[in-house]
């Protein structure tokens, strides 16, 4: 996937056919849905092979049409003709990992995947896991911390691969407002989804998320400022625990 994966689990039944079958399993999604590699079922895809398409492509299509649908068109993987599916596959590969280690009985984990999270269960303190959002002008310095449990996080933003998210509305527009874009969300395949939209939406994606029935974002802006919709301080975690 072009992308460091981690996954930790902590139940004492988990054994390492479990970890080679999670792997596994994000091996194959890239094989299948990678738009850079000559054989990939999306570069069939762009090619002209729309006959006989996998169930895993279909669903990725229609959740691809639901989301723009949902967004206003600010979800499209559309581009020039060609479908590039990774701003929701990523989300949908991690939260079918979780599942995979759920039908195994396991119950506390934790699995990113570029910066998409999703967690289970406790951390090894027996208490909600701590995720850090990090600033998107100094990578070594974390602006948030959350505590969550049996959700996912999703952050979108162009400080790590430059301006690669786009308008597609006004595709001459790049995206100059919002430098960093977060949801938190019932799992990371609903939380990634929506948030490759809400940045394209720019300083209005906020708003997006806070009509989201169980959704809660954080928005960096260019100029420092930080935003957040209403309920999201209640991931947040007082910063005197890490003093």
């Amino acid at each position: 996937m072009g992308m460091p994966i981690t996954v930790e689990v902590l139940d004492r039944k988990t054994n390492l056919d479990i970890f080679e079958k999670v792997y596994s399993y994000f091996n194959e999604v890239d094989t299948k849905f990678s738009p850079y590699k000559e054989l990939s079922e999306v570069t069939k895809f762009n090619n002209g092979f729309t006959k006989d398409i996998s169930s895993e492509l279909k669903e990725i299509l229609e959740s691809s049409s639901v989301t723009k649908k949902e967004t206003d068109g600010y979800f499209d993987i559309y581009k020039n003709g060609f479908i590039d599916p990774s701003g929701i596959v990523k989300g949908w590969a991690i939260y079918n990992a979780s599942k995979i280690l759920k039908k195994n009985k396991l119950k506390n984990f934790y699995i990113e995947a570029g910066g998409d999270i999703e967690v289970s269960g406790k951390n090894k303190n027996n208490q909600n896991w701590i995720v850090g959002i990090r600033s998107p002008f100094d990578k070594t310095e974390i602006i948030k911390r959350l505590s969550l449990t049996n959700a996912g996080i999703a952050t979108s933003g162009i400080y790590e691969r430059g301006n690669h998210i786009y308008n597609p509305h006004h595709l001459e527009e790049t995206i100059r407002d919002v430098v960093s874009l977060s949801i938190v969300g019932p799992n990371i395949y609903e939380a990634d989804r929506f948030a490759t939209a809400c940045f394209a939406m720019g300083p209005k994606g906020l708003e997006f998320i806070e009509r989201l029935k169980g959704f809660e974002g954080l928005m960096i802006k260019r100029n420092g400022e930080v935003a957040s919709t209403k309920g999201f301080y209640k991931y947040e975690m007082d910063w005197w625990f890490f003093e």
